[in-house]
């Protein structure tokens, strides 16, 4: 019956609408906003110190395990000036992390300071041998991971083989058996006893920072004049937090409404300005939206498609016009990235059409290595399936998997169940519940999708294989306002596990008119049981569009719509049907 429920709900159709619960909101001020207030109730916020979002609400240093050991390391160092080599990640976490070490560590009194980042194509992730080799080629005395190293084995034997000292700083899940570093900064590893567990790997770097700077100040090396004030790396730590799609627990959600409210200010890195400008966005308003669709993504495509030392350089680029040169050089990497995924999607969407399979593993020899991800990310929303993309690797006969989950399935502990059941299959994984990775020979990709799809039918149920949309309820005619839509602009930061508030209704539509040189989009306007007209926007939506008399049960988010220096209230819809 199991079997027959799963396969059903293969061919069950649009999203069902989920109302979250309202959850209790006494102790929270009775001065909010209502519609606010209830929309932090449904996200689990109870007391009023949960809303407070200074750094001095910040958790303290001290709770992170193996810090004082780093921290004494990295004292050490800084006073015998050895050459310090970071070891960074080829996506916007480990590039910002990278930044954020070279950054803070200059700021606090080193002086020969170098970075190393892997070749995706060339090296794979990671801490490897030949990343060590590279780091020993420029001279490094110490090594200093940033968003890697948790498993990296291999690479840590090779650093102590060369007498040469690593700190691990991380914040993937650790395996059972950790690498012999010389310290181990992660607040996911075994013993730990740091309340946040989500930190981004940047997250972690810039707490190093923090403890580092106690120890000296402690030890009187501020006392000639200012210490160096590390908040002004948050407009980085914000931007390497949101591209990861970490949680914004109470302890994220400070680091990037100070990183936030830094960039708004204009108190920024001339980087970050410069990929702002070049992609046409607005400083004094950037948004959590505009640190994880625009920056990120320009950031990532360096490391997709080339290397990611063009995304690092542009961050520590002191001077404006190199940095605004190097915003250009993403922005059209970018560019390339976009349409390499959009023909690769494609291609996806139509050998994904027919599979009555669970999990979804798909292949085109003509697919590049470093778009794979995005490919799944596509096809795991259109579907609602956990998703495998592959592609050709580098080494002849081996392909290159990338893959993203639904809830209730955690990815990684997906492929060690198939590993284990299957040894061999698999040459390589790693990754985390929602996205993982795999390399894996290309004459043995069928069977690793059977043994992915019995792996996914036998952990899901018909419930999570239909897809939900969750919203905060109905808003009465009189919440559609501006003032409410401000009062949910105000309230982030939105983002991975605080959801941005969204709600549901039926409006009737007055009007309806392609927008774009294709006419993709749609404007719609649209009008509330008893409500006035307000306008609607539904981006991409062209081919689900409805005409003016109709009216359509819809699911939106509330926004502001800024023009000409008018303010009125819009909805951003997110999904729409025929009432």
């Amino acid at each position: 019956m199991a079997g027959l429920a799963i396969d059903d709900a293969l061919t069950s159709p649009a999203p069902r609408i989920r109302r979250r619960p309202l959850g209790q909101a006494h102790r929270l001020p009775a001065d909010l906003h209502p519609v606010l207030r209830r929309v932090y109730a449904a996200r689990g916020l109870r007391e009023p110190q949960e809303l407070e979002l200074r750094l001095t609400a910040l958790l303290p240093p001290a709770g992170l395990r193996g810090l004082e050991e780093a921290v004494r390391l990295l004292e050490r160092a800084i006073r015998a000036q050895a050459r310090i080599v970071i070891a960074g990640d080829y996506d916007a976490d480990g590039a910002t992390a990278t930044a954020v070490a070279l950054l803070g560590l200059r700021a606090l009194g080193a002086v020969h300071l170098d970075y190393v980042v892997p070749n995706r194509f060339t090296m794979g992730y990671g801490l490897s041998p030949p990343l060590v080799a590279a780091a020993l080629e420029r001279g490094a005395q110490l090594l200093i991971t940033v968003d890697n190293g948790i498993a990296s084995h291999a690479g840590v034997a090779a650093a102590n083989a060369a007498g040469l000292p690593v700190i691990v700083t991380d914040h993937h899940l650790a395996p059972p058996e950790l690498p012999p570093a010389a310290a181990i900064v992660n607040p996911n590893q075994p013993g730990c006893g740091f309340a946040s567990k989500h930190l981004a790997g940047v997250g972690v770097m810039f707490y190093l920072l923090l403890g580092l700077r106690a120890r000296l100040r402690e030890r009187g090396a501020f006392a000639a004049g200012a210490e160096p004030n590390l908040a002004e790396l948050l407009d980085l730590v914000a931007l390497g937090t949101v591209a990861d799609l970490v949680r914004l627990d109470h302890n994220n959600r400070i680091l990037v409404a100070q990183g936030l409210a830094r960039l708004r200010a204009g108190h920024t890195r001339p980087g970050l300005r410069a990929l702002l400008q070049v992609a046409g966005r607005d400083l004094a308003r950037c948004s959590v939206g505009d640190l994880g669709f625009v920056l990120g993504p320009r950031l990532n495509a360096a490391g997709r498609l080339e290397d990611m030392r063009v995304g690092i350089e542009c961050l520590l680029a002191e001077d404006q016009a190199r940095a605004t040169a190097l915003a250009a050089q993403l922005d059209a990497l970018n560019r390339e990235r976009r349409e390499l995924q959009d023909l690769m999607s494609e291609d996806a969407a139509q050998l994904a059409t027919d599979r009555g399979t669970v999990g979804v593993c798909l292949f085109k020899a003509e697919w590049h290595e470093g778009v794979v991800g995005l490919v799944a990310t596509r096809i795991k929303e259109l579907r609602h399936r956990p998703t495998f993309a592959f592609a050709r690797a580098r080494d002849a006969g081996l392909l290159k998997g990338s893959g993203r989950s639904i809830p209730g399935l955690h990815l990684r502990d997906a492929l060690a169940a198939i590993d284990t059941r299957h040894p061999g299959l698999i040459a390589r994984f790693g990754g985390h519940a929602m996205a993982a990775g795999l390399t894996l020979r290309e004459d043995r990709l069928d069977e690793f999708a059977a043994a992915f799809d019995a792996q996914c039918r036998a952990t899901l149920d018909a419930t999570a294989l239909h897809q939900c949309i969750d919203t905060d309820g109905e808003l009465a005619a009189e919440e559609l306002s501006i003032d409410t839509a401000k009062a949910l602009e105000s309230g982030g930061p939105w983002g991975q596990g605080f959801p941005e508030p969204c709600f549901e209704g039926r409006f009737e539509i007055l009007e309806a008119r392609a927008l774009g040189e294709d006419g993709r989009h749609i404007k719609y306007r649209v009008r509330a049981p008893g409500g006035l007209p307000l306008e609607a926007l539904d981006f991409g939506g062209a081919a689900r569009a409805l005409p003016a008399g109709a009216r359509m049960d819809c699911v939106y988010r509330l926004a502001v719509n800024r023009f000409r220096g008018l303010e009125a209230p819009e909805l951003r819809l997110e999904f729409l049907r025929p009432a």
